[in-house]
C-alpha cells in the first residue's frame, strides 16, 4: 500500500513514526515546498517524487494534511489523479468538506485528536470507505463515527470550539498571573480541582498557540462558517483574542 502525503508538518511526520510496516510506504514531494519542510522531509526515509500530481496518481491513500485555508484548493488542484482513498485531516468545516467530497472520488472525513506527536492518538473517521482504514488500528486508534461524510468535521469543530476558546481563557489569566508574580501559584491553585496534569497541559496549548495564532484563527474561522445561525459569543471573543497574538 503507498499513502501519499500532502503537506508535511508535525501531523505528517507523527504519521511516518507510527505507522511502520513493510507492506506500507510514504510518499511526498518538495515541490514549492519551504526550505523548513524540505528539511523535515530529508529527516525520514520517504520516497519523494518530482510533483504532488505524481503523488496522488501513485497513492492508495493520499493525506491531505496542511490547513484550513488550503484544503479545499488542493483538493480540486490533486483530487482529480487520485483513484484511491482521499482522507482530509485539515480542521474545516462541514462546508469545505462538502466541496472538498466535488473534487475527489473517494474522500474520508478525518481528524487526529489527541497530543500532535503523541505515541497513541485516535483518528476520527466517516465516509463511505471508511471501514478501509481499519488496517491502521495496528498502528493508531481508529474510530469510524459513520458513512456519512461531514460528521467528523461537525465534531472536531465542535472540540476547537471548546479547547480555543478555553485557550484564549488560559492566555488572559496566565498573562494577568505573571504580571503579578503568581504563575505557579495560579496553576497551583487550579490544579486543586483541574487535576495534576492541568499545568503541563495548559502550558502545552498555550505555547502552541503562541507559536501559531494565525493558524488558530483560521480554525475558529472555519467554526463561523459551520455555526452561522449560532451566538458564538466566546468563540468570536477568543478570535480577537488570537489576532491580538
Amino acid at each position: 500500500m503507498i499513502i501519499g502525503l500532502i503537506g508535511f508538518g508535525k501531523v505528517s511526520q507523527n504519521l511516518v513514526k507510527l505507522i511502520r510496516s513493510d507492506d506500507i510506504k510514504f510518499i511526498t514531494s518538495k515541490e514549492n515546498r519551504s526550505k523548513p519542510t524540505v528539511e523535515a522531509i530529508d529527516k525520514f526515509a520517504i520516497e519523494v517524487l518530482p510533483t504532488f500530481e505524481d503523488v496522488a496518481s501513485t497513492s492508495d491513500i493520499l493525506i491531505s494534511a496542511t490547513s484550513p485555508k488550503t484544503a479545499l484548493g488542493i483538493a480540486k488542484q490533486y483530487g482529480k489523479y487520485l483513484n484511491g482513498i482521499y482522507l482530509d485531516l485539515n480542521n474545516i468545516s462541514p462546508e469545505t468538506t462538502f466541496e472538498i467530497n466535488k473534487y475527489v472520488k473517494s474522500l474520508i472525513d478525518g481528524a487526529i485528536i489527541g497530543k500532535i506527536d503523541s505515541d497513541n492518538p485516535t483518528l476520527f473517521i466517516s465516509g463511505d470507505r471508511a471501514q478501509e482504514l481499519l488496517l491502521l488500528n495496528d498502528f493508531l486508534n481508529v474510530k469510524i463515527i459513520s458513512n456519512a461524510v461531514g460528521d467528523v468535521a461537525i465534531l472536531k469543530l465542535l472540540r476547537s470550539c471548546y479547547t480555543k476558546t478555553l485557550t484564549a481563557l488560559l492566555i488572559e489569566s496566565f498573562e494577568i498571573a505573571k504580571r503579578n508574580n503568581l504563575e505557579n501559584e495560579f496553576f497551583d491553585i487550579i490544579c486543586l480541582t483541574e487535576g495534576d496534569d492541568f499545568k503541563d497541559k495548559s502550558l502545552s496549548r498555550i505555547n502552541n498557540t503562541m507559536i501559531n495564532p494565525k493558524r488558530k484563527s483560521e480554525e475558529l474561522g472555519e467554526l463561523f462558517k459551520c455555526f452561522d445561525g449560532e451566538e458564538l459569543i466566546m468563540v468570536k471573543a477568543a478570535l480577537e483574542k488570537f489576532n491580538q497574538l
